[in-house]
């Protein structure tokens, strides 16, 4: 009687929900902004390339999956928030003409902003238009628009459009919730689900695990029997949980239960929220996902847009001030033999501000954007620098530009080799997840001409990261760099506001000068013991100590004038800190005090206790060591003896 049920729909049949006239507006868009970049008649490796796009898009009908990622875009657009990619989306010209991704795929090349002229032939070579020299159209004489990341579109949708697009895009954290409800209100609540996940054991807990079962049967074991009983346990699953920013979508007319079991998380049903419980993976042939991720980068930008009038938008990406701080602190003022600041610029900066990237920026000594592209696709892949691409660098076996960085880097150099598209593609998929070179094509790989060392390099990897999405990332990063070199007080303002967000900014110790700021710096890095608060404290008070380094001051905190949550600027070189930058006093709190100080003078810190009922003790003194209370007596009453 069972024998036809099926508790999972067919395998690769897609169930997409219906958007309105999502091909024609796909159309309209491509169709509208091409002409803008190339003219009427765009070269042919353009309209190649979008035929081919196009094709495979409409005809699996992925345009409604593009469309409903455009209408997002355009939405947090419209309310001031830059939006970043995340994935292999930016791999898709049509994604970057419909307004999706700010990353151009096309290879390298030259356009005039006024003619619409266009230069393939001259850019071969360049891995990145950006870097390219400066040059005028030889046809009217404009300056060129530099572009190109050459990116295949194949690590997108594969051949014949045989993967199913995933849109990953990175949401300022203050709009993602309004991200989520717009696409509620896109498709219909009663269709949107977020997605599920499923909590496995992980080394650690799985090692604690065992030690607790050892103590409680009195058993005797080596170290190696304790390691093998953990690793038995490790990946075992243990809860289920939410991702946090994924969304399903099923077609109207149906039921999540006709794909998966739901739940609210943790079974709490006061939640409201409903979740997939299956894997999403067991799902990614049958059901579209969204992931629209919270970040801190376009919320930063958000800030300094609206702290200097400046549209980050419009930022040169081949400043060559801001690129010179990936090598030296000399644009920032600051001299290169300082102990905290060291040989880089990039302090705060995402992406480049790790103990990791500050030695791959040492070691490498980027000079243009496709090195910055190089770099953070080595630091997100695994077994990819150290031992590997980092070895073959210094030891002068191959250049930065010769590694294998990202994804698509095995693809174009085999095609270079003179390899097949398809074939070059297949290997590139199984490097990039960790399984090496396929053995039925080792010999072929000798056979044209790769060289020894990209061979074993390959076989070391174990995943790699998306070329669109270092360059999404480095483009992020780069603008915030470019306000460090040129709106510096702004830029301060924004990065502690962000680090205080996360309890990551003490004003008792950085708002007192820079010698109290270098004091704890070097305390922190002598405890070997340090706790994983005060690692996270040391990346935002190794950029207190270069605010000081560079000029700048706080003033002190203060009970009339301080914002609750910003760092306010005062002045050409001060900021003034605002209540939560007093550790573990959080939004409540710090707002509990600006809402009740309004229309009143205290008189006593008795008189603050009573007037703000969510303040403590302990954050009252915090405040009054800090001067912020203005000296205020303790008691309203007074004394006459």
């Amino acid at each position: 009687m069972c024998e036809d049920v099926n508790p999972m729909p067919p395998a690769k049949k897609l169930f997409l929900p219906e958007l309105t006239g999502s091909a024609e507006d796909l159309k309209a868009l491509v169709s509208s902004k091409l002409p803008e970049l190339y003219g009427e008649n765009p070269p042919e490796i353009v309209t190649s390339r979008l035929k081919a796009e196009l094709g495979d898009i409409l005809e699996r009908r992925y345009d409604i999956i593009y469309m409903a990622a455009q209408k997002i875009v355009s939405d947090s657009l419209e309310h001031g928030y830059i939006v970043g990619s995340r994935g292999s989306v930016g791999s898709s010209l049509v994604a970057y003409l419909a307004g999706i991704t700010e990353v151009n795929a096309l290879p390298a090349h030259y356009r005039c902003p006024s003619c619409r002229n266009s230069d393939f032939e001259s850019c071969a070579g360049w891995g990145c238009g950006l870097d390219m020299p400066d040059m005028n159209c030889p046809v009217c004489g404009t300056k060129y628009v530099k572009d190109g990341y050459n990116i295949p579109f194949e690590t997108f949708l594969g051949f014949g459009g045989d993967k199913v697009p995933d849109i990953d895009l990175n949401f300022s954290g203050e709009y993602q919730t309004q991200a989520h409800k717009f696409t509620a209100d896109l498709f219909g609540a009663e269709t949107v689900f977020r997605a599920g996940t499923i909590g496995t054991i992980q080394d650690k807990i799985a090692y604690g695990f065992v030690k607790k079962y050892i103590e409680s049967s009195g058993r005797a074991v080596s170290k190696a029997e304790e390691n093998r009983l953990a690793r038995g346990c490790v990946d075992v699953k243990q809860t289920t949980g939410q991702h946090p920013g994924g969304l399903i979508v099923i077609p109207q007319g149906m039921e999540i239960t006709d794909f998966c079991p739901a739940q609210h998380p943790a079974d709490d049903i006061d939640k409201g929220i409903v979740t997939t419980h299956f894997d999403y993976h067991r799902m990614e042939d049958n059901l579209i996902k969204l992931d629209m991720l919270g970040h801190d980068d376009p919320t930063m930008l958000k800030m300094l847009q609206d702290l200097t009038g400046i549209n980050a938008m419009e930022i040169s990406l081949d400043d060559p001030d801001t690129m010179a701080i990936f090598t030296s602190p000399a644009p920032l003022g600051l001299p290169d033999d300082d102990d905290i600041i060291g040989t880089t610029g990039s302090i705060g900066i995402p992406e480049f501000g790790t103990d990791l990237t500050i030695q791959m920026l040492n070691e490498t000594k980027p000079r243009d954007f496709d090195t910055l592209v190089r770099l953070s696709g080595y630091a997100h892949g695994r077994d990819v620098w150290v031992g590997n691409s980092r070895d073959l660098i210094l030891n002068g076996k191959a250049t930065v530009g010769e590694t294998i960085s990202c994804r698509d880097d095995i693809m174009l150099f085999l095609i270079s080799k003179g390899m097949d598209d398809r074939t070059a593609f297949r290997i590139s998929e199984s490097v990039r997840r960790g399984r090496g070179l396929p053995e039925d094509l080792e010999d072929e790989v000798v056979r044209i001409g790769v060289p020894g060392w990209y061979i074993d390099s390959c076989k070391k990897i174990t995943y790699l990261f998306p070329k669109s999405h270092a360059v999404a990332y480095v483009i992020m990063a780069f603008r915030i760099a470019w306000f460090k070199v040129h709106k510096p007080l702004e830029f301060y303002s924004a990065y502690f506001y962000r680090r205080s967000r996360k309890d990551r900014f003490d004003a008792e110790c950085m708002t007192q000068g820079i010698d109290v700021a270098r004091a704890k710096i070097n305390a922190i890095k002598r405890n070997a013991a340090a706790k994983p608060k005060d690692k996270a404290l040391l990346k935002t008070l190794e950029a207190c100590y270069e605010f000081y380094m560079r000029g700048f001051s706080f003033l002190s905190i203060d009970l009339y004038e301080s914002d609750p949550v910003k760092f306010l600027i005062q002045g050409e070189t001060q900021l003034r800190p605002p209540f939560v930058a007093v550790s573990g006093l959080g939004d409540t709190v710090a707002n509990d005090i600006a809402e009740n100080r309004t229309g009143r003078e205290f008189i006593s810190v008795d008189d603050i206790s009573s007037a703000c009922p969510k303040v403590s003790r302990t954050q009252l003194e915090q405040l009054k060591s800090l001067g912020a209370l203005r000296y205020l007596p303790e008691s309203s009453q007074m004394s006459f003896f």
